[in-house]
């Protein structure tokens, strides 16, 4: 049995209350590593050029302000 597959095994016998808690923590530990993520590409310039299309776009009046 693989590890993963021994996690399920034992997520599935939690109860209602502990499964939402483990969801809740895995949500959370999900969007910390995409927050990570993304800190790294845009310090390693990975997102450079969508920060420049979206620049020019608003340069060139095709924004609109969000409030």
């Amino acid at each position: 049995m693989s590890k993963v597959e021994q996690i399920e095994s034992e997520i599935a016998e939690l109860s209602p209350v502990e499964a939402r808690q483990v969801a809740k923590w895995l949500k959370e530990l999900l969007a910390d590593e995409w927050d990570r993520q993304i800190a790294a590409d845009a310090k390693a310039g990975k997102l450079d050029r969508f920060v420049e299309e979206a620049l020019e776009e608003h340069r060139q009046g095709k924004t609109t302000p969000l409030s």
